[in-house]
């Protein structure tokens, strides 16, 4: 996981595995089919234990705003305070690759897409639908921006930043539902 998180899948030969596993390559096409299938494994497995959002940072939220910046103060968080890597995996991966990795890649933004549908669940009980599908194509692009800068080495302070920004926005422009008023 963390050589795919740190070179990602292009960058990681079948020899940098079987080295960071301790295994022969035979032994890992048995396991995982093929690299693609260990790459797979690996996005899983991060999302599982280290995934970059936190849906259950908003549960304490009031308002649309408030939970805004509870949900994008995780991601902050999550991409910044790693000890192996800053940055989100699942953001991160295959955005653009070689055409024989398409089906790779088309994964990994279906990988995407199941981030966004989970902000937009977390996000029903303070907005009207159209709202919160508008809202989420919006924070999920705001959190992989932030992804890659972190990643990249901004600070912590400067992506909070960039949230303050969001937040604000946010509140100007979505009116808030009470979470009791969701029903």
């Amino acid at each position: 996981m963390l050589l795919f998180w740190r070179h990602g899948y292009e960058g990681v030969s079948i020899g940098d595995l079987t080295k960071a596993i301790g295994i022969a390559p035979p032994s890992l096409y048995a396991a995982f089919g093929s690299k693609a299938g260990l790459y797979q494994q690996a996005l899983t497995r991060y999302k599982e234990t280290l995934g970059c959002l936190d849906v259950a940072a908003i549960g304490a939220a009031k308002s649309l705003s408030e939970a805004v910046e509870l949900l994008l103060e995780s991601a902050v968080r999550n991409v910044t305070h790693r000890q192996h890597e800053r940055g989100c995996m699942i953001s991160s991966g295959l955005v653009a690759c070689h055409p024989d990795h398409a089906a790779i890649a088309r994964d990994a933004a279906a990988r995407r897409e199941a981030l966004r549908m989970e902000i937009v669940q977390a996000l029903c009980p303070f907005a009207e639908d159209d709202q919160v599908q508008r809202l989420a194509r919006h924070l999920a692009a705001v959190m992989q921006g932030i992804s890659i800068q972190a990643h990249d080495g901004v600070a912590p302070q400067d992506l909070r930043d960039v949230v303050e920004d969001v937040v604000a926005g946010v509140a100007a422009r979505f009116p808030s539902r009470r979470q009791s008023d969701s029903g």
